[in-house]
């Protein structure tokens, strides 16, 4: 199961732990590094001193590979930018803009940069300005989402580009992981799939609402504002729908959503918080170790590869 992902990054297992704000801490990204995957601190709208201090605990966690997801949109970016080039973190992945500006001091401490993209012009544009690869997202994903759905995204920025691309969205086991990689991904990326990692620190009423959820439990959210939102549903979701529904404007949106988030994540308040989490909630059944996770979905991978060689020697 080794693919051009496991070399570029150093690791074992072609797979990336999403970075999740508030959910991706230094303990669940060190985990899921140390057991041959690649685990990713969530910067989110944290200050620069967060991002410092969890950088410093996974570096006393494990001499493994290991990355920073960077929301671009942070009031903190630049600094979140000085303290990843001070600590020569492995790998960045980035959301919500263009890394071009940075990424050629990144690349003189050999820090990897792939970004998170949702259509193939901004795969295109990327491309163009220096990236290592790309994170092709689909909309079944937990979080901010895009229009098109994974298998539909991914084969056509694979097409469109010639550096690797990862598969994330809806991707929860080995048949999916499979699927990812029949489409042209080196690899993937999974976020909900580790909400439920036991070394996850994310509030355990979020864990039970992941584990609860059933295949029609999530709900795009905020549509209007143009930064749609995946989460599970809830009071706080239901309110959304019926700001929609009056076409409330965008600032009315903004602030009902402010420290919701959080207010899931670590307070654990299930019904007013934002619960973000992907379509593939209902597959997460039960929580264990992110080394067990890993090593689930690379045996269901294999799985499927020699049930699909069974069907074709039959044929």
């Amino acid at each position: 199961m080794k693919t051009a992902l496991c070399d570029l990054l150093g690791i074992k297992y072609p797979i990336l732990q999403g970075g999740m704000a508030w959910v991706a801490t230094a303990e669940l990204a060190a985990a899921v590094s140390e057991a041959g995957g690649l685990g990713l601190v969530g910067a989110g709208q944290a200050p620069a001193e967060w991002v410092d201090n969890e950088i410093r605990k996974i570096k006393e966690r494990t001499n493994k590979p290991y990355g920073v997801n960077v929301m671009l949109m942070s009031p903190h970016v630049d600094e979140i930018m000085e303290v990843i080039i001070a600590h020569r973190v492995p790998l960045i992945t980035t959301g919500a803009g263009n890394p071009g500006k940075y990424i050629a001091r990144l690349k003189e401490i050999g820090t990897k940069v792939i970004p998170v993209v949702s259509s193939v012009a901004l795969a295109q544009r990327l491309e163009k300005s220096g990236v290592d690869g790309l994170i092709a997202e689909g909309m079944e994903s937990g979080g901010h989402v895009g229009e098109l759905t994974t298998m539909a995204l991914v084969p056509q920025v694979v097409d469109a580009v010639k550096i690797p691309v990862i598969a994330a969205g809806g991707i929860a086991d080995g048949r999916q992981f499979a699927a990812a990689i029949a489409l042209g991904a080196v690899g993937v990326q999974m976020g909900t799939r580790f909400m439920c990692a036991k070394e996850c620190t994310i509030h355990p009423n979020v864990k039970q609402a992941v584990l609860k959820a059933k295949d029609r439990d999530t709900v795009v959210t905020g549509r209007p504002t143009g930064h749609p939102v995946r989460v599970i549903k809830n009071k706080l979701s239901r309110q959304f729908e019926e700001m929609e529904k009056r076409a409330a404007d965008a600032e009315e949106f903004e602030k009902l959503g402010v420290g919701k988030l959080r207010m899931a994540m670590v307070n654990g308040d299930t019904d007013q918080g934002s619960v973000m989490a992907g379509q593939v909630a209902a597959m997460v059944c039960n929580e264990m170790p992110a080394a067990a996770i890993i090593e689930d979905i690379m045996a269901g991978a294999q799985r499927t590869l020699e049930r699909i060689q069974g069907i074709l020697e039959v044929k």
